[in-house]
């Protein structure tokens, strides 16, 4: 048991003193289950005398016999102090002996207590758009385009916007041909941005058989540094150009993409359109709630959490800023607005974890499975996605943590109160996507 302690706002410094024969008697106990294992010479399995495996084993069966007893004596305090941890403790026994007692120190901090949350005293904005039917409109052009096909036009067609130029092209800077700057029947999407800003747009206009040059500026920031800022000319030929012809929308094209009329195909978009605008809404009311809850409650914060997120996040920073210019780089490291960041991550997560699991939420086999599926969706290759889950538990901890708040959030906005704000579609959209 602990003979001292020291206790400071949420950060505990204990010592405690395991005696020798607590020591000796706790690794002697380790010991015979290594006896129950080990194979020596001269004796046989199970059957070494406890003075050899000391001799052996002694040093190794001390460490755990002490973590064993630190452990012990920590899990009665916190069980007596009706506290929890907020990440491993630090030990400290510097000093320490075989044969002599075993005085230590131990310090951590601990979660603090959530304050009673009254939910109905916060009132969020729910924000109400009306579908827009030129929406369902898009989206049936879209199904067109992806039905479209692209059909080869004679010598007497003019490039347009939207077309596939086949070409030949060789860059050069200063007169000078530069590397990657050549290809041969290259299929370019016009309008697509796929190349240097003005590239496509000079190609629109021109036939097939046509030998002319293209003159651009490479981008200040471009990839390779060579070519950044620097002007180009491009010899470019034509051999194709080829127009997407789309499918008539009727109700031939509405089977294809499993719908039986055109109308019932409408349906099904309009219905698609409005769970979206529902999301949107929805991630707004949790942004909200969040901005409530980071303001009005008062909690204490474990300065052990803190740094672990402060660190964590500057980690990473640092990963994704390693090949950038300080001069170049928009985002720079602030490391007041960071920690502050940190705090308010740090405070947020503990309120959800806590607030969550009083009231019962929880993250069922289904949740994460139909997580993994929409984000397997997103890539060429689903199957890379199911495997990463699978071989990487923390991954599969961190997305159960976030759909674990996520609900908690959701069951959150039941208590609350709301009021509805109609807004335009596109007011809703642009709003969410700066977030």
């Amino acid at each position: 048991m602990f003979t001292k302690e020291k206790i400071k706002d949420l950060h505990y410094s204990v010592n405690g003193t395991i005696s020798a024969k607590d020591l000796q008697d706790a690794a002697d106990k380790i010991l015979m289950e290594y006896g129950k294992k080990v194979k020596m010479p001269g004796f046989r399995e199970g059957k070494v005398p406890l003075n050899i495996l000391r001799q052996k084993y002694n040093a190794s069966a001390y460490g755990e016999a002490i973590d064993k007893l630190m452990n012990d004596d920590l899990n009665n305090y916190i069980a007596d102090k009706k506290i929890r941890l907020a990440g491993a403790p630090k030990a400290d026994m510097a000093g320490w002996e075989i044969g002599k007692d075993a005085e230590y120190s131990l310090e951590f901090d601990i979660l603090p207590s959530l304050p009673e949350i009254d939910l109905s005293k916060i009132t969020v904005t729910k924000k109400v758009a009306e579908l827009d039917e030129k929406e369902v409109d898009v989206a049936l052009e879209n199904i067109r385009k992806s039905r479209s096909v692209a059909e080869k036009q004679d010598e007497k067609y003019k490039a347009a916007n939207g077309d596939v130029a086949v070409i030949d092209f060789k860059g050069f800077v200063n007169d000078e041909a530069f590397e990657g700057g050549e290809a041969k029947k290259h299929h370019l999407i016009l309008g697509s941005g796929a190349f240097i800003p003005g590239f496509e747009d000079q190609i629109i206009g021109h036939k097939i058989g046509d030998k002319f040059d293209v003159n651009v500026k490479f981008p200040a920031e471009y990839h390779a540094e060579n070519l950044a800022g620097q002007d180009a000319r491009f010899e470019v030929e034509i051999h194709e150009i080829r127009k997407h012809i789309l499918p008539e929308l009727n109700d031939e094209l509405a089977k294809q993409v499993g719908h039986e009329t055109v109308d019932a195909l409408k349906e099904h978009i309009r219905n698609i359109l409005t769970e979206q605008y529902s999301d949107v809404a929805q991630r707004e009311m949790r942004d909200e709630i969040l901005d409530v809850l980071a303001d009005k409650v008062k909690l204490d914060l474990p300065e052990t959490l803190v740094e672990q997120e402060y660190n964590m996040a500057k980690s990473e920073f640092e990963r994704n800023h390693a090949h950038c210019d300080d001069k170049k780089c928009e985002h720079k490291w602030d490391d007041k607005t960071e920690r502050k960041d940190a705090e308010r991550r740090v405070k947020l997560g503990l309120i959800l974890a806590e607030w969550g699991t009083q009231n019962g939420v929880e993250v069922t086999r289904d949740d994460l499975q139909q997580a993994i599926w929409a984000e397997a969706a997103r890539y060429p290759d689903p199957k890379q996605v199911f495997e990463f889950y699978n071989k990487n538990p923390n991954a599969l901890a961190m997305l159960r943590g976030m759909l674990f708040e996520r609900k908690a959030l959701d069951a959150m906005l039941t208590h609350v109160k709301t009021k509805e704000k109609k807004v335009k579609a596109e007011e809703l959209f642009k709003q969410n996507s700066v977030r």
